[in-house]
């Protein structure tokens, strides 16, 4: 019980224990699949009812009992058709279903007590293994992850082979909830969602706009300043496009329906990269032009199921800081490098310095091109990764249909692994829209492609950042960096010229003018996490200074207004993550 295989059976085993609760408990309950996960366990019930957060304490003191019971985990294999039977008696029709879909005649049961699963195990030998446990939410989820089937109900716990870990589990799902990005986005006012407009439509508030705005501004000056040529496409396109890449025959289910203008089709796009390969085709290309570098902060549109989307983190229409990188076969190599190194660069200026990076390579069955080219982009990509003197692990099978990628996925402040860059070689695109260079013979050639996202979209990114900062951010990245409070009105005037004066130096902010308390102005300019407050009484006022109080309640003293301006502007660079 040391190692990853244990854990996942001990937490497969915690899903039978809580399968086994919830049944003894509300008799009439149907069972459908409970498998371990990542980090924990879950299990899908079907019951009229809804489970309340009541109802998990109950099942989690039945829990107890079936443990404190010690049953054992018993095994044994049966006809197909007597277990169909069997569970179709007991009215058990998702175990029947998933029984008829085996194709062995006999099957695989599991018995501990008075509960009987359908399972191909392995277990733990009995429930009084299971020490270390706590269920944790329910959530909805349909059969089959099929919307048009029945909604289940999914209970969802954790489990682990030491009390230790599972406190320092629980203590990270409680961090995880006070750096909740969507309720920071309410708290700081800087983005809401409503259904009026739409789910997964971003509604951005004046200050989510200006942290938008300085994320774009440093993002397009970083790509001009990496030999990137910035562009920009519409929102809508042909079908005809959608056609020629693809989109329309293998990605249709995510587009949205189309409207029709002078009698043609047209689509909200689901992709830039159609777009950008336009561009490219407007004129001839030499081999002296390439790697040519295209990029984009590109909106796009794609249908997400209303049950998985999840405030900035998953939406329907958001922002791709989309570049497409046209090279020849001999410049894939020294290419990928290059954009890897610029992801991490930018990654590292946002304050993300650890990363889990994969190299996906060619799944087994779909995928276009020649196996021989798939090897040489493969091999052309781990030397990449292999120069860069990181860690990678190959994720065999995990490339898209169209080639090889790159995933790096950057750790947060509590340890969490987001995804967000990516780098995908394609050799799908360059075919169907007939690109090609002339080379040095002057002869048409066949150039290769290069998809790059390296924040993934915006709004992810900006969950991610606003979770990892606990909404705290970087002083670069504050759209508020100041917040200048009066004791009262003898001081208005004065701090009406100083909040002038600090603006026209580039720092962003407030005064807040109103009739309330010093402290009271102190708390709650403090809660919305801004960098700086900046008091003034009538003794500031006198000696031309203000009292600064950095954020968490750090008392920096008195200085005069350019010391201050100073030293804001000292702290004011992308990757100064410090205050």
């Amino acid at each position: 019980m040391e190692n990853e295989k244990s854990l996942d059976i001990l937490r497969h085993s915690a899903a039978h224990i809580m399968a086994a609760a919830v049944t003894e408990l509300f008799p009439g309950t149907k069972v459908a699949i409970g498998p371990s996960i990542e980090d924990g366990f879950y299990y899908d019930f079907d019951r009229a009812d809804s489970f309340t957060t009541e109802d998990l304490v109950k099942i989690e003191e039945k829990m107890k009992e079936i443990i404190k019971e010690n049953h054992s985990f018993v095994r044994s294999s049966m006809p197909k058709a007597e277990v169909v039977k069997e569970f179709e008696a007991k009215g058990e029709k998702y175990k029947a279903e998933i029984a008829l879909q085996i194709p062995d005649n006999n099957v695989s049961i599991y018995k501990s007590g008075n509960f009987t699963d359908l399972c191909k195990g392995p277990h733990i030998k009995s429930t009084g293994e299971l020490k270390y446990f706590k269920l944790l939410s329910v959530a909805g989820a349909y059969w089959r992850g099929d919307s048009s089937k029945e909604q289940l109900q999914r209970i969802y716990g954790t489990a682990f082979l030491t009390k230790k870990d599972l406190e320092e589990r629980l203590n990270k799902i409680e961090e995880a909830k006070k750096r909740d990005h969507r309720k920071l986005g309410k708290d700081l006012d800087l983005f809401s969602v409503n259904d009026a407009v739409g789910g997964g439509l971003v509604l951005w508030h004046p200050k989510g706009a200006l942290l938008r705005n300085i994320i774009e501004t440093y993002w397009k000056n970083f790509h001009l300043e990496n030999g990137y040529d910035l562009i920009l496409t519409p929102h809508i396109a042909s079908e005809e496009l959608f056609k020629i890449s693809g989109h329309l025959q293998t990605y249709s289910e995510n587009m949205y329906a189309p409207m029709e203008i002078e009698g043609k089709p047209y689509r909200v796009k689901p992709m830039n990269c159609p777009m950008h390969l336009m561009v490219y085709k407007t004129k001839l290309h030499s081999y002296r032009e390439l790697p040519i570098r295209y990029s984009e902060l590109g909106t796009v549109y794609r249908f997400e199921k209303s049950g998985v989307l999840h405030g900035l983190l998953r939406v329907r229409g958001f922002t791709q800081d989309d570049g497409h990188v046209i090279v020849s076969p001999e410049q894939l190599e020294e290419e990928m490098l290059r954009v890897f190194n610029i992801a991490v660069g930018c990654l590292k200026t946002f304050g993300f310095n650890g990363y889990k990076i994969y190299l996906a390579t060619r799944p087994e069955n779909k995928y276009v091109g020649e196996i021989s080219d798939w090897e040489k982009a493969q091999d052309s990509i781990e030397n990449a990764l292999k120069k860069t003197g990181y860690e990678y692990e190959v994720d065999e099978g995990g490339g898209a249909f169209y080639g090889p990628k790159i995933d790096i996925k950057i750790k947060d402040a509590i340890g969490r692994l987001w995804q967000c860059s990516t780098i995908q070689f394609d050799f799908n695109l360059p075919e169907r829209f007939d690109i090609f260079y002339v080379d040095s013979s002057g002869k048409k050639a066949r150039p290769y492609m290069i998809h790059r996202a390296l924040m993934g979209s915006l709004e992810r990114f900006i969950g991610v950042l606003l979770e990892h900062y606990a909404g705290a951010l970087p002083l670069w990245l504050s759209p508020v960096q100041v917040a200048m409070v009066n004791i009262n009105e003898e001081q208005y005037e004065y701090c009406k010229e100083l909040a002038q004066t600090l603006k026209k130096n580039g720092v962003r902010v407030i005064f807040d003018d109103r009739n309330e308390k010093i402290g009271h102005k102190i708390r709650e300019n403090a809660m919305q996490k801004i960098p700086y407050i900046a008091v003034v009484g009538n003794k500031e006022k006198e000696a031309g200074s203000v009292a600064i109080r950095a954020r968490g309640n750090k008392d920096l003293g008195v200085m005069t207004i350019d010391n201050f301006i100073a030293m804001v502007k000292e702290k004011n660079i992308p990757g100064i993550n410090e205050l």
